[in-house]
């Protein structure tokens, strides 16, 4: 019983401290409890996990987590692991399958998938470690590891794994890495704005491999002329 209110305890907190939109004080603990679906949507999975996981009651703890879903428009499966401090921001359309596994202090926004690739059995769906940020609609499919505090940026699609403090864009998901800094808070990794676009990557590079090649045709044309100018001299 301790455990689970320490677990409780990290899940509100996580709340608090990852939405700038919530009050503080009473009102702010009033509407984290009523109007936040992620939040409810964590505390069911904690019951039915239990049931599912530790008693082995077949039926019921999905039937239970198809009620919640029905209600918070979140789809969390009983058998999913779940850290603690896990927000799940806004959360409308969330999927996340049997076998995934999301570790303490993870943070997904509404539209994520957390699926698996083909009819295998056994973990067939991704885990997330410490600190993993997900952004709106992104796709994470298969037995795959996201790294600690990696980023995954909004509508990405990513089918491998993730290094640690470490970001990917894109579709397919382009792991771009951030040269070693940490990121630091809660808030700093929600800064989706400053996540780099893989296909400006790609044209900047473009550009600087033509810039090289026409300075390189430059240098020839030169060379020839002065070839030319001394044949002609002779």
């Amino acid at each position: 019983m301790k455990e689970m209110w320490k677990t409780l305890k990290a899940d509100f907190t996580a709340v608090r401290e990852r939405d700038p939109a919530l009050p503080r004080g009473f009102l702010g603990v009033l509407e984290a409890m009523t109007c936040y679906p992620g939040f409810h949507a964590i505390v069911f999975h904690r019951l039915t996990h239990f049931l599912h996981s530790r008693l082995h009651i077949p039926f019921l703890p999905r039937f239970l987590s198809q009620l919640v879903r029905w209600i918070t428009g979140i789809e969390i499966h009983p058998g999913a692991k779940i850290g603690r401090g896990v927000f799940i921001d806004h959360g409308m359309g969330v999927v996340i399958g049997e076998t995934a596994v999301v570790g303490d202090n993870v943070t997904l926004y509404q539209g994520v998938t957390l699926g698996g690739t083909g009819k295998d059995k056994g973990k067939r769906h991704p885990t997330l470690e410490e600190g993993a940020l997900v952004g709106s609609g992104a796709k994470i499919l298969g037995n795959i590891v996201i790294g600690e505090n990696a980023r995954i940026g909004a509508g990405s699609v990513v089918v491998r794994d993730v290094p640690p403090e470490s970001t990917v864009v894109g579709v397919p998901g382009i792991v771009v890495r951030e040269r070693g800094a940490k990121l630091r808070s809660p808030r700093e990794r929600l800064n989706h704005g400053d996540l780099p676009e893989p296909l400006v990557l790609r044209l900047k590079a473009l550009e600087t491999e033509v810039k090289l090649l026409k300075e390189r045709l430059s240098l020839l044309e030169d060379l020839e002329e002065d070839v030319t100018g001394s044949k002609e001299a002779v």
